[in-house]
């Protein structure tokens, strides 16, 4: 498994599609996710900390319809882009977790060796 993945800066726009990759260590179907808001990227597991289930309504939509908040289809918990803490919903008092993520030279790069 390569230690980190990933993608061109200018594929992840402002709080616009969330970029998914799978996370072999987690299991076959384990993927993650990285989005852009405020010019930062940040990386998170693609699960909901109130139920194990996968965040995006469809494929890489991971904002709710503000764009403030990254939001479970399944129950409707609301997390901070940032921080990935539950701000809204069941899940209240935990979080996503984060992954390590960094840009450079018009790359972003996902560490999964360091999560």
């Amino acid at each position: 498994m390569s230690e980190a993945v990933q993608f061109k800066s200018d594929d992840l726009l402002e709080k616009g599609d969330g970029l998914r990759f799978p996370i072999p260590v987690l299991g076959p179907h384990a993927t993650g996710f990285v989005v852009r808001f405020e010019g930062k990227p940040y990386a998170y597991v693609n699960r909901c900390a109130h139920v194990p289930v996968e965040l995006d309504w469809e494929h890489g939509k991971f904002f709710n319809m503000t764009q403030d908040w990254l939001i479970c289809a399944t129950h409707g918990a609301m997390y901070s882009p940032q921080s990935g803490r539950c701000v809204m919903g069941p899940c209240q008092g935990k979080g996503l977790s984060p992954i390590p993520v960094s840009e450079k030279d018009g790359v972003v790069l996902v560490h999964l060796d360091q999560f």
